[in-house]
Formats: structure tokens, sequence, C-alpha cells
């Protein structure tokens, strides 16, 4: 079930993070992007099973590119970071097609939860 995972985060030690917990649960991370932009220029070039995304990013958010990757792959599986207090665009990133969301700071059980859910 170790799906292959492209992981978004405008901060690089986040996007460490993530990606150190994926990895030791048997998770393959093939690919990074550092805003909402470029998270669906390496979508389309990598084709992940799944995005891990930070709501709030420079250049384009992450409700943005998550309609992005969707205008392209309607079946894309998108998870959502947000910092607390973000509910409002929590809801509307599940409005826009997200499955699930992490909030930060999260825990490492929650990310690897949220993956294998999504996945299936």
């Amino acid at each position: 079930m170790a799906g292959k995972i492209l992981i978004v985060d405008d901060a690089a030690f986040m996007r460490m993070m993530i990606k150190d917990v994926l990895t030791k649960n048997g998770f393959e991370v093939i690919g990074e992007a550092e805003n909402g932009k470029i998270a669906i220029e390496r979508y389309n070039e990598l084709r992940p099973d799944l995005v891990i995304m930070d709501i709030t990013m420079p250049e384009m958010n992450g409700i943005d590119s998550l309609k992005g990757i969707k205008a392209v792959n309607k079946d894309a599986k998108v998870v959502m970071c947000s910092a607390m207090g973000q509910q409002a665009m929590v809801i509307e990133a599940i409005q826009a097609g997200a499955k699930d969301f992490i909030v930060k700071p999260f825990q490492a059980d929650r990310v690897c939860e949220a993956v294998r859910k999504v996945l299936g």
C-alpha cells in the first residue's frame, strides 16, 4: 500500500519533517514543491498517488493549487495541512475536493493515519 507522495509546503523544515515521518513508515516521497504553482507542475510531471499540501503559501495558496490539480485529474487525492484556527480554509479545501486534513503542529501517527485512510 506504499503510495507515491508529493509534499507541498513553503517551509523546507516542514517538508523535511513530513518526508521523515512518511519514509520511516514505508511511504515513498517522490517529490516536493515550495508553493502551489510548482505543486501543479510537479503533480503533472510525477503523477503521485497522494499530495500532502499546506494551505497557506506564497505565489499560490493550497486551495487554488488543489483546484488546479483537480482540474487536471478529478480523482487526485490531496490531504491539506493547516495551522490551528484555519477552520474556514479547511472547510473550503474539503469543498474543493481535499480528502482529509492534518492540523499543524502535527503528530506523526495522525499524518500516517490520514495517508493510509486516503490511499485506502
